[in-house]
């Protein structure tokens, strides 16, 4: 690895990269630790720390919202754009036509998600502001909650373009990255908190222990999915043209265990958190309703939500894998390269047969995300220790390490091949 790092600083382009990721990063956590002013920060932090989905908001924004500084709405608004705009290209031929038609169709529905976050945000900074930290602001005036909205609003699209500039001239995807930087910036002030537990006597040393072997055990399980892979071998078909013999070459068509990565838990932790934010222009009531029935906080609340995310990352699962590895694609170009499985036959066979593969490789990925993702609240619930690196968390952060790792590398085989004529 440290000799990856080396050889990548001595590439101009690779250098700048890293350069542009790591001084976005660097912007990121500057403003997160730029306060809103006029805030009363004990008191926000006192409702974080009660409720569990303002808890998992907290992880995601890098505790940007327990302090309440100008990142505390963070990036969930393009996040949640995203799922949205997604699930609309099922239902809306147009929407699907410009996904599959090229870069200009990307960029059209890259424009709509923008939108749609900029409303995301507006919504989810006046119900932040005048129903979460109401009682935290320290003047009603209503020049001064126009002044905190506005803030947040322009934030959290700051972070949006920083997002999308870390993908265009960065490592690693944008949003993925942030979301990364903010979790594992948490990590200090949870050993820390640890350590606090155990010398106060309300934590055993026994459950510190338990808790650091199922990390190791997550990130080596979390990496080994990550990285598995089927290989469906695949022969071509010796043609003849001329004096020249072509094909009969082997080859194989690697499917992925997982194959959407750790976007289902991202989707399914963002959707999870939108009925907290509608709760609050409904009152007190729709408020108490959602804490006790769909929060890791409340009682039966807490079986609910696990249930409904277990549902929901099985879904992002099945979803996000159709969307990008279409196999009717595969087959029309194995067909027309004169390529076949062995003992399939080509055309609407081979398909089903493909079909049937991803759908158990994604049934596998999906549950050993879902078992993950709750194991480690489950723990927490029995043992009273709750860690920002465990279970969703440390699938988005073990996720993201390894995307990047691949970008780094690719980037490196890229500019290392001289190719042919030198």
């Amino acid at each position: 690895m440290l000799s990856n790092l080396k050889q990548a600083w001595k590439i101009k382009d690779v250098r700048r990269k890293i350069l542009y990721t790591l001084m976005m990063i660097v912007i990121f956590r500057i403003g997160c630790t730029i306060p809103v002013p006029g805030v009363n920060r004990d008191i926000i932090k006192g409702m974080v720390d009660g409720n569990g989905l303002l808890s998992l908001y907290n992880m995601f924004t890098g505790g940007a919202f327990s302090n309440f500084t100008l990142f505390a709405l963070g990036i969930s608004p393009y996040i949640t754009a995203s799922i949205i705009i997604q699930l609309l290209t099922i239902g809306f031929p147009s929407l699907e036509e410009l996904q599959k038609s090229g870069e200009e169709g990307k960029k059209k529905i890259n424009k709509y998600t923008k939108y749609t976050a900029l409303g995301l945000a507006i919504v989810q900074a006046i119900g932040i502001t005048l129903g979460i930290v109401r009682r935290a602001l320290q003047t009603d005036s209503v020049f001064f909650i126009v002044t905190v909205i506005v803030t947040l609003i322009s934030a959290s699209m700051l972070l949006m373009w920083m997002g999308d500039k870390i993908t265009e001239k960065g490592l690693g995807n944008g949003s993925s990255v942030i979301i990364f930087i903010g979790i594992i910036s948490r990590i200090p002030k949870d050993i820390t908190q640890s350590i606090s537990q155990f010398e106060s006597g309300s934590v055993g040393l026994w459950v510190l222990i338990v808790m650091a072997v199922v990390s190791l055990l997550t990130v080596a399980a979390v990496t080994y999915i990550q990285e598995a892979t089927r290989k469906i071998p695949v022969q071509y078909a010796k043609r003849v043209v001329g004096r020249k013999t072509y094909g009969g070459q082997n080859s194989h068509i690697p499917m992925k265990v997982n194959q959407s990565g750790v976007i289902p838990v991202i989707f399914a932790s963002s959707l999870l958190a939108f009925p907290q934010t509608i709760a609050i222009f409904m009152g007190k009531d729709a408020q108490a309703f959602v804490t006790k029935f769909l929060s890791p906080s409340g009682e039966p609340g807490f079986w609910i939500y696990l249930v409904i995310e277990v549902v929901l990352i099985i879904f992002f699962s099945y979803f996000y894998t159709t969307i990008s590895f279409n196999t009717e694609d595969i087959t029309n170009n194995m067909k027309n390269s004169g390529g076949f499985i062995p003992g399939i036959r080509p055309g609407n066979p081979t398909m089903d047969y493909l079909n049937r593969i991803l759908s158990r490789l994604t049934l596998a990925g999906a549950l050993f995300l879902a078992v993950i993702a709750v194991i480690p609240s489950i723990i927490g619930k029995f043992t009273g220790v709750h860690l920002s690196l465990a279970g969703t968390s440390l699938l988005i952060v073990v996720g993201v390490a390894l995307e990047l790792k691949r970008q780094l590398e690719s980037n490196l085989v890229m500019r290392s091949y001289q190719g042919f004529l030198k």
